[in-house]
């Protein structure tokens, strides 16, 4: 009987998404809701951690539950972008790298690139390889709990390629630097490297579609990546440990009171940084 939130962050099956709301009191199990005029329906079929549901969807009319998903939704641009979405967030918030639905928002370093940008990096020499990257709550829960070794990461889905990994084994072997755009891309490179290592396979990183479930914290050995461009990320949160333990506590709190200083922008919209 009143207006709630859903915030749709993994499909599930076709028709069922897992989703954070709002209020989650309103929220309970075999809850119903209508979206739009009512040509939406969704029911709660399951509750899990952090506010978690389980929404099945059923469209009333002729179109497809996708199809008023994508009419009737909007962008769910980050809490710290103080105004609501408008029409041309469609296209700002989307990378140029983006092809495939499936992310809950956009991996932000590649924000930064241009088709512009990217056709003055081929001129240079540079190898440019793709991934898919389904970003989840595991890229913004924050850390819960008093210590790292207790945080619990969300898994996220992502495909490598056969391609870009046999180019990233080239690369290593002739001794060049393999750069990632993005925390995201860190940690599906390190986990399918991880796997790879696991397997007993020579490869350094195994294609194909797997789960990140990887926490990377100070200690970690990289097995992947030599190199990363990244935005400066909030603190108490998993990215800002997987930047500490590229590049050694010290040395990131250091760049960051610069960036204080300075008057960098940070998040999704700000400035990045380059460890090498």
């Amino acid at each position: 009987t009143g207006k709630v939130e859903v915030l749709l962050t993994r499909q599930v099956d076709e028709g069922a998404w897992q989703a954070l709301v709002r209020p989650g009191r309103k929220m309970r199990l075999r809850e119903r809701v209508l979206f739009g005029g009512g040509e939406l329906e969704a029911e709660i079929t399951a509750r899990g951690d952090f506010g978690l549901r389980t929404l099945r969807f059923v469209s009333h009319d002729a179109h497809t539950v996708n199809e008023h998903l994508e009419r009737l939704g909007h962008v769910p641009l980050p809490p710290y972008i103080e105004r609501a979405d408008e029409t041309a967030d469609r296209e700002r918030y989307q990378t140029v790298f983006a092809k495939r639905p499936g992310a809950i928002a956009a991996p932000t370093a590649g924000l930064h690139f241009s088709e512009e940008i990217l056709k003055r990096i081929r001129e240079r020499g540079v190898e440019l390889c793709e991934l898919t990257l389904d970003v989840g709550l595991g890229t913004f829960q924050p850390v819960h709990g008093e210590t790292l070794e207790s945080h619990v990461m969300h898994s996220e889905t992502y495909e490598i390629p056969r391609e870009t990994a046999e180019r990233i084994d080239r690369a290593r072997a002739a001794g060049r630097t393999v750069l990632a755009i993005g925390t995201t891309v860190v940690r599906a490179l390190e986990a399918a490297a991880l796997r790879a290592a696991e397997a007993g396979c020579s490869n350094t990183v195994l294609s194909g579609k797997s789960e990140a479930q990887l926490f990377i914290t100070p200690g970690f050995h990289f097995r992947a990546v030599h190199a990363l461009l990244t935005n400066f990320h909030l603190p108490r949160s998993t990215l800002l440990a997987l930047v500490c333990a590229f590049a050694g506590r010290e040395n990131v709190l250091a760049a960051y009171r610069h960036a204080v200083e300075a008057g960098y922008r940070f998040y999704s919209y700000g400035d990045c940084m380059l460890i090498a």
